[in-house]
Order: C-alpha cells, then structure tokens, then sequence
C-alpha cells in the first residue's frame, strides 16, 4: 500500500493539472515546477536517506516517510495558493520518498529470506506496476466528477491505514558505523541533483542544460573519488564503494536503470500519441494504455509465486526479450493505427516482459547484501531506478517533440500546396502550435485559410505524428536491447544467494 501510494501520487498530480490551476488560480508553468521539483527533491537526496534510515532505524525512516507524504497530500487538500504546494507538496513529499524508497527495501530484506523474499519483492514491484497502471485512471475520474482534492484526501487516509497497522512490520537492526561522511552526502546531492535538474530543463525547453548536466557528472565522477579515497584510509562513507566490485549488483542496478528507461519513455510518448494523434481525452487514452501496466501486475505477481527451479536471470533476459519485442511491433503498428485496440497486442506482449522483470531485479539485486550494506545498496538501487524513469520520461519526450519539429518543418518547405511565401511561417506555427495540438484543435487554429491550404496542413501534421513517436520509440527500444544484453551476461554468471542463507553473502 506504501508503494502504491508512492506511485500513484506524482499521477493524481499530473492528471489533475488544469483543475488545480484554475481552483488555486496559479499557473500551468508554476504547478509543472512544483512536480519537477518533486523528482528534484526525492532523486537529491535518496543515497543520503537510505544513510539516515541506518542511523535512526529503517522502520523509522519508513514512517516519517509516510508521513512526509501525509503532509503533503493535506497540504494539496487544504491548499489556496502555490506556495504550500512547493512546500509541503513537493519538498517534503520528496523527502519523505528519498527516505520511504530504501528503507521499504531494506526492511523486505531483513525481515524475509529466500523465495519469500522474493515473492514480497514481487508483490511491491507489482503494487508499482498496478499504481502506475489505475492512477491516471483514479485520478482523471475523481478529479472530473468529483474534485482533485478529495483524490488527495484519498491518499492520506490509505496512509492511515498503512499505520495503522505499522506494528506488523518488524525493524531491522544496523550495527555499522554510525559516522556521517558529510562531503559524500554533498557530492551526491550536487551529482544527482544536476542530472536531474538537466534533464528536466531540458524537457522544459529550457538553456544551459549541458552545464547543468555536466555539474552533475562532475560531481558523481567527484563522489566516486571520495569513496575510493575514504574506504582505502578506513573512514566510514556514504555508500561503500565495495559494493560496484560486484557483478551481480552492478548488473542487477544496470537492469533496473534500463527497465525504467524503457518504462518511462513509452509511458510518455505513447499517451501523446493518442491524445494528440487520436483526439483521445486523458481517461481514454489510461485505458488504452492499461493493457501495458495490468499485464505488468498479472504476469509479476504470478512470477513471484511461482519461480519454482527457473533462474532469475532466465526470467530477466525473457523480460528484456518481451519488452523489446512489443515495443518493436509497435513501429509498424503505429502509422496504421486508428484506434487504441491496434496497440492492444504490443502492450500485452511488452507488458509480460516488464512484470517478469519487476518481479526479479529488485530481489536479484538486494538478497546478497549483508544486513549492514543494505540500505546503501538499495538507496544506489532506488537511485537507479529514479534516474531511468526520469531520464526516460525526458529524453524519449524530448526527442518526439524535437523530431516532430523537425519534420514539420521538412514537409513544409517542400510542400507543393503551400505558397512560398507562406512555408516559413506555417513550419513555425507547426513548431509552436501543432505538436500539442490534435487534428481537430488544429482545424480550428486554421479556420478563414483557404481550404487546400488547411488540408495541406492538416495532412503534414497527420503524417509528421506516426514518423516522430516512432523514433522516440528507438529510446526505450535502445533501453531494451542493453537490457538484452545485461541479461545474458546475467545468465553466465551463478545465480545470487540470499545473504540470510549464509552463503553467497556481499560484504557479509
């Protein structure tokens, strides 16, 4: 139910945009800050809340993490201005995740063994899966015939429930160093921090983004020195750079960044798609998606159960195979399609690949770890997983747009219909207008113009649409080939031994 809660809140947000900007009187430009710096908050600061979770308590960290997002779905409930929305909503909400994300690991880790572990594993990876899959749904629904603040209010009373019942969960002691390595916690809050402000300035549209993303790089490349440096004088570190010794972790969090890539970049090009190709309204467009996110949570939470003899990396290596292949069927499709049912197929097939995986990499990953390496483990594991998503989410939007920008030029310059002195400034409204616009939005922009004239248009902008999502599709077709790759590398190796077996253990 935490997990969920997690998934479904970013969601609820971005569905409910437009009404939350006219009740609050705020802008669109402002409420889009306020998610962005969500991610910001949460991605910032995750390596340093899995250090936290150490030094009070995992279980404790969980709850104030839950709480951290209480706080801030009242704050939404309660909200008249912007203001409380940055500050309850977004910054404490991102700290709560960067503290919930590695401590709900950590605590399936110490608390289960074995193919438990893996089933629990399962079952959150499948509550993600699922939440991703109804949020958009929940949240269109209420916030259309209700109001996006009782949505919210929903939210904050699943947490209730979910402390209500907190003394099921039993915490897991850590008997590590208990120092704080204050310059690595630094270094990590800049190194993340600045990919992911790059990233979404990028998607913005916005400037110095190479910098930005290079302040970034420096400052990961920065923090791996100094865990080098301190581990080799035997000075206690923000994570313990040991861990990347090992290939069963850094290709388990090399599939975890690819499978979020993957996910991230077709859940953004493919509601475009259909919402600006399609003339689709957002509840139709989540239910032509969901075929995607519930196959996910089928096909996951019945590889929990029953894994049986089969190895992990085989099931890895299928889902990358799956992935792959349904989004590869959709390059073709898409072009051809003129309903949501033609993606039907495709998003059953890739969503089978990523249930086989949500449902494997985070216990192939994490169950090696030794009880006192593991919130480290599982906040680089999270932070993988958050930087895939948003890089996802970017990169694969950011490439459409760009290249329906460039074709809409392209076709317009050498278009036979349009007067030449006209083709300059119809590609610029085609860049400006037409690439968050559909058909009949467009018809509208174009009434008074002579008709050959608005056909012409309309028919660049039909066929310019198909070409653009079907190369930001090669984003998380690229994503899936790594992935490919990891897995059988995966294959050749010995498959990982809960630590809690004795055996197989990493920094045991």
């Amino acid at each position: 139910m935490a997990m969920f809660v997690l998934v479904v809140d970013t969601s609820i947000m971005n569905v409910s945009i437009s009404a939350v900007v006219k009740d609050i009187d705020t802008t669109v430009s402002g409420l889009q800050s306020a998610i962005a710096l969500e991610a910001l908050v949460s991605a910032a600061f995750i390596l340093i809340g899995s250090k936290v979770g150490d030094l009070i308590g995992r279980k404790k960290a969980y709850v104030i993490g839950l709480l951290c997002y209480a706080t801030g779905a009242v704050a939404m409930v309660l909200a008249q201005s912007l203001v409380p929305i940055i500050i309850f909503w977004a910054v404490i909400g991102g700290l709560g995740a960067s503290l919930l994300l590695p401590s709900m690991q950590s605590l399936i880790h110490g608390n289960f063994e074995g193919a438990a572990q893996a089933r629990v594993y399962a079952t959150v990876g499948a509550s993600a899966a699922i939440a991703a899959a109804v949020g958009p749904l929940i949240g269109g629904f209420i916030t259309t015939f209700l109001s996006w603040r009782v949505a919210f209010a929903l939210e904050a009373v699943v947490i209730v429930i979910v402390l209500s019942g907190i003394k099921l969960v039993h915490d897991v002691p850590y008997t590590g160093s208990r120092q704080v390595d204050v310059l690595g916690s630094l270094l990590s809050v800049v190194g993340m921090g600045g990919i992911v402000i790059g990233i979404l300035v990028w998607q913005e549209g916005g400037e110095a983004v190479g910098i930005l993303i290079a302040v970034g790089v420096f400052g990961l490349g920065a923090l791996a020195y100094w865990l080098v440096r301190r581990k080799r004088h035997g000075k206690p570190t923000l994570i313990d750079p040991d861990l990347f010794r090992s290939k069963l972790f850094r290709l388990g969090v090399s599939g975890q960044l690819m499978q979020q890539i993957a996910l991230g970049g077709t859940m953004i090009v493919l509601p475009i798609y259909l919402q600006m190709v399609l003339g689709y309204n957002a509840l139709q467009a989540g239910l032509s998606i969901a075929p995607l996110s519930l196959t996910m949570f089928g096909v996951a939470m019945l590889a929990g159960k029953r894994v049986g003899r089969r190895r992990p990396a085989t099931l890895i290596l299928w889902g990358f195979v799956l992935l792959t292949a349904g989004l590869v069927i959709l390059i073709p499709v898409v072009p051809r399609a003129d309903s949501g049912w033609w993606l039907l197929v495709p998003l059953i097939i890739s969503g089978c690949g990523l249930g086989l995986l949500v449902s494997q990499l985070n216990n192939y990953t994490l169950s090696p770890i030794s009880d006192e390496r593991v919130s480290e483990a599982a906040g680089v594991n999270s932070a993988a997983g958050s930087f895939g998503l948003s890089f996802g989410l970017a990169f694969a939007g950011a490439i459409m747009l760009a290249s329906l920008s460039l074709i809409f030029t392209s076709m317009a310059m050498s278009s036979d219909v349009l007067p030449a002195d006209e083709k300059q400034q119809v590609s610029q409204v085609l860049e400006e207008d037409a690439e968050i616009m559909s058909n009949t939005a467009l018809e509208e922009l174009l009434v008074g113009q002579p008709e050959a004239i608005q056909d012409e248009i309309i028919r660049i902008n039909t066929d310019a649409r198909p070409i653009a999502l079907q190369i930001a599709l090669l984003i998380p077709i690229l994503a899936g080939c790594i992935g490919l790759i990891n897995g059988f590398r995966m294959r050749r190796l010995p498959d990982p031994k809960s630590s809690g077996a004795g055996e197989g253990m990493l920094l045991g």
